[in-house]
């Protein structure tokens, strides 16, 4: 694992508690897709660029 993979893991997770947060608080639902869709990039991203593919 390499540290800009980490990053967008660490950050992917950040944003899925974001959704959790803005969910409970009633946010719009625009708002929370845009953070979905962003959480996912940023993990689908993390996972690809994992060293374990090669």
């Amino acid at each position: 694992m390499n540290g800009l993979s980490t990053l967008l893991i660490v950050v992917g997770l950040f944003l899925i508690g974001g959704i959790i947060s803005f969910v409970r608080q009633q946010m719009p639902k625009s708002l929370v897709v845009l953070l979905s869709i962003s959480a996912a990039m940023c993990l689908v991203a993390g996972v690809m660029r994992l060293e374990v593919w090669n």
